[in-house]
């Protein structure tokens, strides 16, 4: 395993976005090992540092864009694809605009920036998910994952139903070298007939012929290409970027077909859930309870799993405390916890493992229905409910489980719940040109 990296130095960039138009100054500083790549809105007050992170990523038109709480940072993936091509892991970004300047259109001033600062090692190795079993995302585009002995290979297909560009296909290694002279310096594009909609949407009202590769019937208006193959190229540098999110070297062979953002980043979130399951182990923390249960804060019940056996049995706990919201009012003088919320905890239990399985990754789990359910002894403050889950029946579209909670080894409640397995917010048949 290769050591985690940082930046000896710090380095400012500026520049303009891509899509808001907005002047914006960029500073890189040297970060802790397991730092990751932190953003700071510099221009806001009080408002949490922005983690570079599948579970911080939001829905954004034509970009990828970051979220926690209310800050918000876009257009991450050339920098992003700069930070994993360059071997670099902590970062804390110091920002004044919500969106990181378009510079060039590619990855390659964040490179230089990077290279200029110089880059150490650091005293923690960097964690790396060698994938075991194939994980894919189809529709109108497709991405396959496939397991590799070592490094991470990326073979693109760039294909449009219209003659303004042909067929690109790349296939290339991964290696700092290889994403400098080959991935780095390739520009961003749009086809000239959707930059007016970009604009009416109010998009790329920082792109211009210089920074953007914008592509008519005759060719590239304005500019010229770098490399014959300049589309496809930039298509995987946008790929490196979201693969960025991921949290960890990736050894793995990835088969794109016109795949953008969305659809990359539903893989990665895919990736994270075999790596939940292959590579952390069997206890799961909060955060990842949160890779693959959509609930939040104040309804996110389930504080540690501590075994999962396949798609057979899980077994958590939820410790009960004062502060719980509901005991303000349930009942005052005497807090007793809700009994729905105790069938609640079970039912997250539940849908955690059956949500494990790659087919039900982008899936949430709808209660359609509790069977035989009982209360055998009162939950209070200072208890902890062990929470145990074991698997009846699973189909395509439904699961069903038995579960128990125990206080101190004795039965509180129990009873069956049934799933219902529907497709989450996402969709994969995007097709994206920026």
């Amino acid at each position: 395993m290769r050591p985690q990296r940082t930046i000896r130095e710090q380095v400012t960039l500026e520049g303009v976005g891509l899509h808001t138009g907005e002047k914006v100054r960029v500073r890189l500083l040297p970060a802790e090992p397991d730092t990751g790549v932190l953003f700071h809105r510099k221009d806001l007050e009080g408002q949490p540092p922005v983690k570079a992170s599948i579970e911080n990523v939001v829905d954004r038109p034509r970009r990828t864009a970051l979220k926690n709480g209310a800050t918000e940072i876009h257009t991450v993936e050339h920098f992003l694809a700069a930070v994993y091509g360059c071997g670099v892991h902590n970062l804390n970004v110091e920002i004044d605009a919500i969106e990181l300047p378009g510079m060039d259109g590619s990855a390659l001033p964040f490179v230089e920036a990077i290279r200029r600062a110089g880059i150490v090692d650091q005293d923690k190795p960097r964690d790396e998910f060698r994938l075991k079993t194939p994980v894919s995302v189809t529709g109108e585009t497709s991405l396959v994952a496939l397991p590799v002995g070592e490094g991470l290979n990326i073979t693109y297909t760039l294909s449009y139903d219209n003659s303004y560009v042909a067929s690109q296909h790349l296939s290339l290694d991964l290696t700092e070298e290889n994403f400098f002279d080959q991935i780095a310096a390739a520009r961003t594009y749009v086809l000239e007939e959707e930059a007016a909609a970009l604009r009416r949407a109010g998009l790329g009202k920082g792109a211009n012929y210089e920074n953007t590769l914008v592509l008519g019937e005759n060719g590239v208006i304005q500019n010229t290409l770098r490399f014959p193959d300049e589309f496809v190229r930039h298509k995987v540098l946008d790929l490196v970027g979201d693969l960025f999110l991921l949290g960890a070297d990736l050894h793995a062979q990835i088969l794109a077909v016109k795949s953008g953002h969305q659809t990359n980043r539903l893989l990665v979130q895919r990736l994270r859930n075999e790596m939940v399951r292959d590579h952390l182990g069997p206890a799961f923390g909060i955060q990842d309870i949160q890779r693959i249960l959509p609930h939040r804060y104040p309804f996110l019940l389930v504080d540690r799993i501590l075994e999962i056996d396949g798609n057979r049995r899980a077994v958590g706990i939820k410790n009960v405390t004062y502060n719980e919201e509901y005991f303000q009012g349930h009942f005052p003088g005497q807090p007793v916890m809700p009994g729905v919320l105790q069938v609640e905890a079970l039912a997250q239990l539940g849908g955690a493992l059956l949500l494990r399985a790659p087919e039900n990754s982008n899936k949430l789990a709808y209660i359609i229905s509790l069977e035989d359910v009982k209360f055998r002894s009162p939950v209070v403050p200072g208890d902890q409910l062990y929470l145990e889950v074991e698997a009846i029946r699973t189909k395509a579209k439904l699961g069903r489980v038995k579960a128990r909670a125990l206080v101190d080894g004795k039965v509180v409640t129990e009873g069956k719940i049934t799933f219902m397995l529907v497709d989450g917010p996402e969709s994969s048949s995007v097709s994206e040109s920026l």
